[in-house]
């Protein structure tokens, strides 16, 4: 073949080769446009994980926002509160003044389930008391010594001295209320006190000395609530005490042993007050008026209403009608 064949040759594979084959120059637009497509993707992308974090931040201020009001408005309740019960605390220290004059004697029971407020309560009425002028009184377990000894002893041996407030948070009461549930003490025991209280008060009141008994009535659900704040609060959890933690249990028993009481104990000269305490403030208020209506003393603001709420203070008698018709509804005697 000559030189000029293979060089035409050359040129005809040369061409075929460059039309089989894309060009690179066409390329580049095509690359250019996915590059482009793919940096509008990720900002997008990017921008919706920022737009969640914005929401999701949003969310959490408006939360904290939402916390802050309720807490603000709890604060300034209670300021509320407090301020709506200082007359009431000041009643109560004319009240003492005037005891201390006359040289009378007051004793006031707190008696209820665990829960129910007693303790708030009696540290709202003395907070502004002159503490030389009364007493709280809050016993433990009996010796070996004091279980030889007559049983309300121990009780009479804290009595008040002459314008002297004792206070009982819990008293001889628990013979009736928390030793049969649980069975500290005998039937003949609890039957001879059932039998001897009533004299034993009669006797107390005939001597001069003003007894208020109370019983504080809390509903299962508020006590259920109490008791579950209590035992999240390192500051409260001291409060929960075995005969407390077994509440719910003997429940059912607790409201017969209260119901047995209050027929056999709630008497002319030393009845029974029920306070109904799933409201503590009012509770307090309640408890507050009550008392100061059990002496007459000169008071400082003889506009201030001391007249209960009576769907707050409950006669014992009324309450143990309403515990007869309870009990004939069940099927119980």
């Amino acid at each position: 073949m000559s030189d000029q064949s293979k060089i035409e040759n050359l040129n005809i594979q040369t061409t075929a080769e460059n039309l089989s084959s894309p060009k690179t120059t066409s390329d580049k637009p095509a690359t250019a446009k996915v590059s482009r497509t793919n940096f509008h993707l990720l900002k997008h992308d990017k921008l919706l994980q920022e737009l969640s974090l914005l929401q999701e931040e949003n969310l959490h201020l408006r939360h904290e926002v939402e916390e802050l009001k309720k807490s603000s408005k709890k604060i300034v309740r209670k300021h509320e509160q407090t301020q709506e019960l200082k007359p009431y605390q000041a009643e109560l220290i004319q009240l003492q003044k005037c005891l201390e004059k006359h040289g009378k004697k007051m004793i006031i029971i707190f008696e209820g389930r665990g829960g129910a407020g007693k303790g708030g309560t009696i540290g709202k009425i003395t907070q502004y008391m002159n503490a030389k002028h009364y007493r709280i009184i809050a016993l433990g377990k009996p010796t070996e010594e004091q279980r030889t000894q007559w049983y309300f002893q121990k009780y009479v041996e804290n009595f008040p001295r002459a314008g002297e407030i004792v206070i009982f948070d819990r008293s001889w009461y628990t013979r009736a209320l928390i030793e049969p549930v649980f069975n500290f003490c005998s039937d003949e025991e609890y039957e001879n006190f059932m039998e001897g209280v009533g004299g034993f008060e009669k006797d107390l009141t005939q001597q001069g000395i003003i007894l208020v008994k109370l019983y504080f009535s809390v509903s299962r659900q508020e006590q259920a609530r109490r008791f579950a704040q209590r035992r999240d609060n390192p500051l409260q959890n001291w409060k929960l005490s075995e005969v407390d933690l077994d509440a719910e249990e003997f429940r059912r028993d607790f409201t017969e042993a209260k119901y047995e009481m209050l027929k056999r104990t709630h008497t002319m000269h030393a009845p029974w007050t029920i306070i109904r305490s799933d409201t503590k403030h009012l509770a307090r208020l309640n408890t507050m008026k009550l008392i100061l209506n059990y002496v007459d003393y000169e008071p400082l603001d003889p506009d201030l209403d001391i007249t209960p709420d009576t769907s707050v203070v409950v006669s014992g008698a009324y309450e143990l009608e309403q515990m007869k018709a309870q009990r004939v509804r069940m099927g119980l005697r």
